[in-house]
Formats: structure tokens, sequence, C-alpha cells
């Protein structure tokens, strides 16, 4: 049973996350007009802070939940590193809920918003030939990945300050990889938006968004736990009895 609860809960979070991470061009560009900005940098910087909102929200969200993830590659990193208290079964069962949430919300987010606003969504896009895109999604993941691992696990205790390192941190990498594959650095939010495209199917989007960014993951949490061994814990020794 916790099992099913666990899945339910990253089918609603990845549902929200796919909804409010892809909606972050539109609402900086609501935001912008409003205060009558044109210029990049404001632009940018209210991207900065809707991005910062959101990871504190999903912050929440997740722990009220009961420790809810939006990333297949998450889970596959935390039991690689032998963190967390998924097994191979439960991440079985966890990861096609979040495939299903990511494509709930990819569809929520295309029938409510209305569609000249449809060109801002930001939804993972193959730019370059496959093999390209396939090493770009790869390395962002394992980057992103090791980052976590560093801020989450060895960072700061402040959550604010947290959020605030991985905001600094997933900014710089999408927009390095805005001109390779969006990036996603997420299979369940790459599948939802290739679902609504039919492009969900092929191999090019599996190797890309799926294949490579497990490797990613997995790689930078095994180089991690080899950085960073979890401490060993001692026996207490029986005292010899004279």
């Amino acid at each position: 049973m916790g099992v099913i609860k666990a899945a339910i809960a990253d089918g609603l979070l990845t549902f929200l996350w796919v909804f409010c991470s892809s909606n972050i061009g539109v609402s900086t560009y609501f935001i912008a007009s409003y205060f009558g900005i044109v210029n990049e940098i404001p632009s940018l910087f209210i991207t900065t802070l809707i991005v910062f909102v959101i990871f504190l929200m999903f912050d929440f969200l997740g722990d009220v939940l009961g420790g809810a993830g939006f990333n297949p590659t998450g889970n596959a990193a935390f039991y690689a590193a032998g963190l967390g208290d998924d097994s191979l079964v439960s991440a079985a069962v966890r990861c096609p809920a979040q495939v299903a949430g990511a494509v709930a919300g990819s569809l929520a987010l295309v029938e409510l918003i209305p569609k000249h606003y449809h060109h801002m969504l930001d939804g993972p896009a193959l730019k370059v030939d496959v093999q390209t895109g396939a090493i770009a999604e790869g390395v962002l993941t394992f980057v992103i990945t090791f980052m976590i691992f560093v801020i989450v696990l060895r960072g700061p205790e402040s959550v604010l300050l947290k959020n605030w390192l991985l905001t600094m941190v997933t900014l710089p990498l999408v927009l390095a990889g805005s001109n390779f594959t969006g990036p996603s650095m997420n299979p369940a939010n790459a599948f939802g938006w290739a679902y609504l495209s039919n492009t969900h199917k092929t191999l090019e989007h599996f190797y890309v968004y799926w294949i490579s960014p497990f490797i990613g993951a997995i790689l930078a949490a095994w180089i991690f736990r080899v950085l960073f061994p979890p401490p060993v814990e001692q026996k207490p020794q029986k005292q010899k009895r004279n």
C-alpha cells in the first residue's frame, strides 16, 4: 500500500511540476509586461525569481506528500547512491506514475493556456542531431544530479539558501541546453511533451530523453558516493573482563 501511495503522490507532483515549470516563459512575459519591462536582463531576473519560488513550493509539496518526486532519474540516482527507501519494485511502480502525471500536465497546460501563448511554453525539443542531443542530455543530467546531491546532502541547512543554490545551478544548465535538447533532464517531462507531438514512441526519443539521462544520473550518483562515502558506523566494543 505504501508503494501505491507513493506512486499516486509522484503522479500528482509530476502533474503540477510539468504544469508550473513549462509555464515559466508565459509567467515571465505577463509579469514583465505588467511592469513595462522590455530588457533581457530584468526579464531574466524575473525568471530567476519564478524558478526560485517554484523550487520552494515543490520542496514543501514533496515533503507534504511523503517524499514524492517528479523525475525518474532522481529516483534512480538516489537508489544508485544507496540513499532513500526505494527498491527496484517501488521504482518500477513510481516511474509510470510520474510519466502519467507528466502527460496529464502537458495536456492540461495546452488546453488551459490560450493558443497564441503556446509558443512560449517551455517543452523540450531536439534541435540537433540525435547523437549530439543524447550527449548533451546525458551531460546536463549528470551535472544537475551531482549538484543536487552536493547541495541537498552536503550544502547549507537553510531551505531558502538550498533552493537558491539549486536555482543558480539549474538556470545556467537550462540556458546551455536550450539550443540542443530543450533541455529536459527529466524523462517524464520529455515524454509528456513528446506525447503531444506523437513522437513518444520513437527510438530517438528514448535514446535522447531516457537512456542518456539515466546513464548521466546514475554515473553522478556513483561518483558522488565515491567522493562522499557515508560514514562507517562503528560497533561498540565489548569490554574484556579481567
